[in-house]
């Protein structure tokens, strides 16, 4: 049973979902997300996702808040002097849309959301790791703090701990999950200086996680490729049997990160955490079930995973690049869906799907979806396979609808074979 609509367990954190579009946004909602952080196509550190108009803010929020779900809009990227008026804008609109909170952290925006009356959550680009900075942005309003990427777990349990001491009134969120940058919080200047895009703008291209080549300039320019390592790109973080004690130094919201990935990640890295998260609530957690879901979460697009620097600096953080267990291989596109028998009805426009293939159907307004496809319709006959131009139906568990992909899920000896 989905967890969305269901109210939150009050002593555990708040499982926070990135949605980078709609069919990430639904798919956190009914993987059991308690709250999602979304933005607009302006001034998110997240520009190349799909995000959403200002226009849609209100109908986002209502969607959520129909499911007794938060929405906060992310604004967090460094402003220019000629940008305040849309600043101004884009949090009127938020604040009539009823966002529960803004994450941001220029004190531009800051200023202006607590005049407006919106709830603020400082992002991490404030780099915030100590309760004197905490203390200080409590002080101009800020309601939520995400931490420093660099904190480590007993950093977080201190500052909590002197918060509470001092009686301040302010909420601790980390991140638990997904990609890390190899520079402070995130603020990195390389993608700005190789390629005019802005990390702190939201434009980062990643030339990070390139393999680069070295050359001996003193010996006739002979050149080297790096090896196997590529030695700026961080694995992914993975805290996911970690989370009790993350929940026990005071953190209040569990954070995934990954608005730039696609719903069927949202859709693995949710579930694993909602189930973890409800399994240390109710006692039930154990080794053995924590590293499974490790392993399930796998599956989902990572680069390998690091504990990152909740127990100090770990030695073995390189990545070697991309690693999921599986991949999804676009096959086609839903024409048609007969809701009261529950056929979709398939457009293969590449490649050949056959009888016993894994699927997996999202689009805009529908939550990912995987099935295992146990019969496949040409002419109401069975068939064992359609190709590239075909026509076929094929009954599903969930909705879809006209319009939304269709991929072929293959784990690593599928593709190799």
């Amino acid at each position: 049973m989905s967890h969305a609509n269901a109210e939150k367990k009050s002593d555990m954190p708040e499982l926070l979902a990135p949605a980078g579009d709609g069919a990430s946004l639904r798919t956190a909602a009914v993987c059991g997300a308690d709250a999602v952080y979304f933005g607009t196509k302006f001034m998110n550190m997240r520009d190349t996702a799909g995000n959403f108009e200002l226009s849609e803010i209100k109908n986002v929020t209502d969607f959520l808040h129909s499911r007794g779900m938060k929405g906060y809009l992310t604004l967090n990227t460094i402003v220019y002097n000629r940008e305040l008026p849309k600043v101004r804008r884009i949090l009127e609109t938020a604040k009539s849309a009823g966002v529960d909170a803004v994450i941001c952290w220029d004190a531009a925006v800051i200023t202006a959301a607590k005049e407006l009356g919106i709830p603020i959550h400082l992002s991490t680009q404030a780099s915030v790791s100590n309760i004197a900075a905490l203390r200080f942005y409590a002080n101009m309003g800020v309601s939520r703090v995400v931490l420093a990427r660099e904190c480590s777990l007993e950093d977080i349990r201190e500052i909590h701990a002197a918060a509470v001491a001092e009686g301040i009134d302010c909420e601790i969120e980390v991140f638990v999950h997904g990609a890390m940058c190899v520079s402070e919080s995130g603020r990195c200047f390389m993608s700005t200086a190789v390629f005019k895009k802005s990390a702190n703008r939201g434009q980062c291209i990643q030339p990070c996680r390139r393999l680069y080549r070295i050359t001996d300039v003193e010996d006739d320019g002979n050149s080297y490729l790096l090896g196997e390592d590529y030695v700026l790109s961080p694995k992914d973080l993975c805290m996911i049997e970690h989370l009790d004690e993350l929940k026990g130094a005071g953190v209040s919201a569990f954070k995934i990160e990954g608005r730039s990935r696609s719903a069927d990640y949202v859709k693995t890295v949710v579930t694993c955490y909602r189930t973890a998260i409800d399994a240390f609530a109710d006692g039930s957690a154990t080794p053995d079930m924590l590293s499974g879901l490790k392993a399930r979460l796998a599956d989902a697009y990572n680069r390998g995973f690091s504990e990152g620097f909740y127990f100090g600096p770990d030695d073995d953080w390189i990545s070697p690049g991309p690693q999921p267990r599986v991949k999804k291989v676009f096959c086609g596109e839903v024409v048609n869906f007969y809701s009261k028998i529950g056929v979709a009805e398939f457009l293969i426009r590449a490649g050949t799907l056959k009888v016993g293939d894994r699927i997996l159907v999202y689009g805009k307004n529908t939550p990912a979806g995987y099935h295992d496809v146990g019969e496949i319709q040409v002419e109401h006959e069975s068939v064992e396979s359609v190709s590239r131009g075909e026509r076929c139906g094929i009954k599903l568990p969930f909705t879809v609808r006209p319009k939304d992909k269709l991929f072929i899920v293959r784990d690593k000896e599928q593709q190799s074979g």
